[in-house]
Formats: structure tokens, C-alpha cells, sequence
């Protein structure tokens, strides 16, 4: 079944989420399946090694070709998606963002400036959140606030994915007004005060990032905020671990584990949870 393909690739590709996602009701977290079934594959065809540009450029045309001709392209990853798109009333211009996101990472390796993060957080994440708040029929003054949530936690996982992404050749965090040449082990090592400043510095943009995020808790139904204020949780649980000792990242990374997105999900569930202190 599609449904199965869908929650086979979204478990393998994200603990947080997929178990995160478990919390909402049937239908919607059929739909989130089919939205990160698509955005999953779109990322492994940008990320995978070693990389094939044509494998990504065929996913990407055979989407706009059945996008644009209403027939089916024959993949049902992407014909789920784009009946997805379609019931929930997406903006195209916000999936042609994210592919551009994810093409982006097959020439460019670097981010030199905070506006060439934004540029590229607001293709691969920002528009995640507004996926969600149409599938969730969000009032659209809520939008604002479910795209910082995707900017918000996409640069945690730039931080927490330092090590993966120079073994990629790439650096999405700007080391403007930093002594630092590169987030290198080897150069982390070498200036550890710098490092380690350097990476609270840029927690602490992600914690004002979420603060702002969080007002728009108040449009989300309590059944879909379950999930969502889960999720935002571990993603504030991993930057409050690797602020303790930001080397970390070169040792592990740093994921919270199933069993505490559950109880987390629980607590929400039954209204004891505290809040993530940011």
C-alpha cells in the first residue's frame, strides 16, 4: 500500500517526527505521511552518496510534468503528494521553493551570510511548516509563526548535523564575526572557546527563533498542538545537550530517544507537560 511506503520512508527518516507524528488523528497523520514521503525522498536523492544530479532532476520533472498535465507521473510518492497539494490547497510556488532548497545542495556547499541561510531555510523548512498548517486548515494568520517553527528547528539540525554535513563538503552556519576558518573537527579542536561560543551564540538565535514560533501555538487545535509542541520539545531537549558541551557534535548525534518523544507526547496528552526551557 502507498500509505505503508509513505510511513516506511518518514520512520527511517526521522525519529522525532514520525514518532512526534503518532499523536495525531488518523487522517492527518495519513496526510503528514504522504507530505514527508515526498520531502524525505526529494532530500535522500540531494544527500545519498554518491550523489546522482540526474536521479534528483528526473524526480523534479516527473513532479512538474504531473503537476502542470494533471496525469499521474507514475510514482506514488509524488502522485501522493501532488493530491495532497491539491485537496489541501497548497501554494506550488512553496513546493517549487523547497525543490530549489534541495537543488541547491548539488552545486553549492556553503552558506556564507545569514541571508544565504534564510534563503535556503525558507525552501527546505519554512515551507515544511505551511505544508502543515494547510494540513492541519490553519487560519493563515497563523502562517507566519508555522514557518519560524521550520526555520527554528531546521537550524538546530544544521547544528546538531556539523559533522554529516563536512563529511558533505557543505556548511549551512555563517562564520561571520567568529575567528573561526571552518567548522572542522580538527579546527574546533584547535580553538574550542571560540567553537563552543560560537555554537551558543547561533542556540541562542534558534531559541529566539522558537520563543516567536510558539505564539502561534494559540491557532493550532489542542489535538494537532499535541504533536507539534512534542516535536518543538526535543528539538529544544537537543540544543539544551549540545549547549553543555558543543564538541559533542563531532561525537554523536545528538537525537532524543523514542521512549522520551513518547513520554513527552503523553505528558501533552494529559496536560502535565512543562514547558522546554529556552
Amino acid at each position: 500500500m502507498v500509505a505503508d511506503r509513505h510511513e516506511h520512508i518518514f520512520r527511517n527518516g526521522s525519529n522525532t517526527y514520525y514518532f512526534s507524528s503518532r499523536f495525531f488523528p488518523p487522517q492527518v497523520r495519513r496526510d503528514v505521511y504522504a507530505l514527508y514521503g515526498f520531502v524525505r525522498v526529494a532530500d535522500n536523492l540531494v544527500d545519498d552518496q554518491p550523489v546522482d544530479p540526474q536521479q534528483f532532476h528526473h524526480f523534479r520533472s516527473l513532479y512538474m510534468k504531473a503537476f502542470t498535465s494533471g496525469e499521474p507521473s507514475g510514482d506514488e510518492v509524488i502522485d501522493a503528494f501532488i493530491e495532497l497539494q491539491k485537496r489541501k490547497i497548497f501554494d506550488p510556488s512553496w513546493t517549487e521553493a523547497f525543490l530549489d532548497s534541495m537543488e541547491h545542495d548539488l552545486s553549492e556547499s556553503s552558506c556564507e551570510t545569514l541571508e544565504d541561510v534564510l534563503t535556503y531555510i525558507y525552501g527546505s523548512a519554512e515551507v515544511i511548516g505551511l505544508f502543515m498548517a494547510r494540513i492541519m486548515d490553519l487560519d493563515e494568520a497563523s502562517f507566519p509563526y508555522a514557518a519560524m517553527l521550520g526555520r527554528a528547528m531546521q537550524y538546530i539540525n544544521f547544528i546538531r548535523d556539523i559533522a554529516e554535513d563536512n563529511e558533505l563538503g557543505r556548511r549551512y552556519l555563517p562564520l561571520l564575526d567568529t575567528s573561526l576558518v571552518s567548522l572542522k573537527e580538527g579546527e574546533a579542536k584547535k580553538n574550542p572557546e571560540a567553537f563552543s561560543a560560537f555554537i551558543r551564540r547561533e542556540i541562542e538565535r534558534y531559541q529566539e527563533w522558537q520563543k516567536e514560533a510558539e505564539k502561534g501555538y494559540a491557532y493550532i487545535p489542542r489535538r494537532y498542538r499535541i504533536p507539534i509542541m512534542t516535536a518543538a520539545d526535543m528539538y529544544c531537549w537537543t540544543a539544551s545537550q549540545i549547549a553543555k558541551d558543543p564538541l559533542v557534535v563531532f561525537e554523536r548525534q545528538v537525537k532524543p530517544p523514542k521512549c522520551r518523544i513518547l513520554r513527552k507526547g503523553i505528558a501533552h496528552m494529559l496536560g502535565v507537560a512543562l514547558p522546554c526551557p529556552i
